[in-house]
């Protein structure tokens, strides 16, 4: 019987595909999608050029595929929060420490979504979509009367602005230290914003 073959391996054991998408992931961060070349791209795998197209026809085709895998995992890990059952603030807390921990333990996946988001999200599907379970949040806060911003898209939005201007700061060198240590700020901001006082111990 014949067997199907094996993907390339590099040195280290990776898979060439995998290996493929973690270099294009931290080139895309460091320079952007259009800034990486297929050159930088093989030169950081360590594979020819033409080696890169036996598994995407692009760099495009890899950037896409990026994106719907990585922000379909933060997607999945707001419903995750949210199915928790929490009260509005402890949602709110619990999904800044989550973007925090994001921007801290997986910076190239952070940055790359951040950057890319407006290239990508209108071919995302729903229930992929960070931003639908978001929405779901900020609807069932207006339903039970933790926030009164009736718009939830207004409501993501205004929360969403005091975490992520902030990461766009340390992102350029603006601000020392991680993201988890601002974490009880911009959680008391991003409840500010929305006009709920968060309580402190």
């Amino acid at each position: 019987m014949a067997h199907a073959p094996q993907p390339a391996r590099t040195r280290n054991g990776v898979s060439t595909r995998a290996s493929i998408e973690k270099q294009a992931l931290r080139l895309f961060a460091q320079k952007g999608v259009e800034g990486t070349t297929i050159r930088d791209l093989a030169l950081a795998v360590g594979v020819a050029d033409a080696a890169l197209y036996r598994y995407f026809t692009s760099k495009e085709e890899i950037a896409a595929e990026l994106f719907a895998t990585h922000y379909g995992a933060l997607a999945r890990s707001i419903e995750a929060i949210n199915a928790r059952g929490l009260p509005f603030a402890a949602t709110v807390a619990a999904l800044v420490d989550l973007l925090c921990g994001l921007f801290d333990d997986a910076p190239d996946v952070f940055t790359f979504i951040l950057l890319n988001q407006h290239a990508h999200l209108r071919f995302v599907r729903d229930d992929a979509n960070a931003m639908e379970p978001l929405r779901e949040i900020m609807r069932q806060a207006h339903a039970a009367g933790a926030i009164d911003i009736e718009n939830n898209d207004l409501a993501a939005a205004m929360a969403l602005g005091a975490v992520l201007q902030p990461c766009v700061f340390k992102l350029y060198g603006r601000l020392p230290g991680s993201m988890r240590e601002r974490a009880r700020d911009l959680t008391d901001a991003a409840l500010r914003v929305l006009q709920i006082t968060s309580p402190r111990a």
